[in-house]
């Protein structure tokens, strides 16, 4: 009788530290990915938001290598529309490093 007993608290025991496993690992990946911190939403110095779209006063931008017209337009503000209206001859799919945009 002492054996299933023992067998049943290892169980328990068991799912116990799995279901925990699996908590600390949701919890903890995101946090590692995102650095800890989602500094764009949130300036922790000033105690104000930031704007995560902000719209640089740039005419042109020259890419540089791992850039995607995505990222581009996060990191300028402009719109992958606008990007690819003003700069026609770009194909979107292949950028080469050290081509220039034109933003405005």
């Amino acid at each position: 009788m002492k054996e299933k007993r023992t067998s049943f608290v290892a169980r328990l025991v068991a799912v116990l530290a799995l279901a925990a496993t699996v908590v600390v690992l949701v919890v903890a990946i995101p946090s590692a990915l995102n650095g800890g911190s989602d500094s764009s939403k949130h300036d922790k110095q000033s105690g104000q938001q930031t704007s995560k779209h902000h719209r640089t006063k740039a005419a042109t931008y020259v890419v540089e290598s791992g850039d995607t017209l995505t990222a581009i337009a996060h990191r300028t503000g402009v719109p992958v529309a606008q990007i690819l209206a003003l700069n026609p001859e770009v194909d979107p799919q292949i950028l080469i490093a050290g081509q220039t945009l034109k933003l405005r």
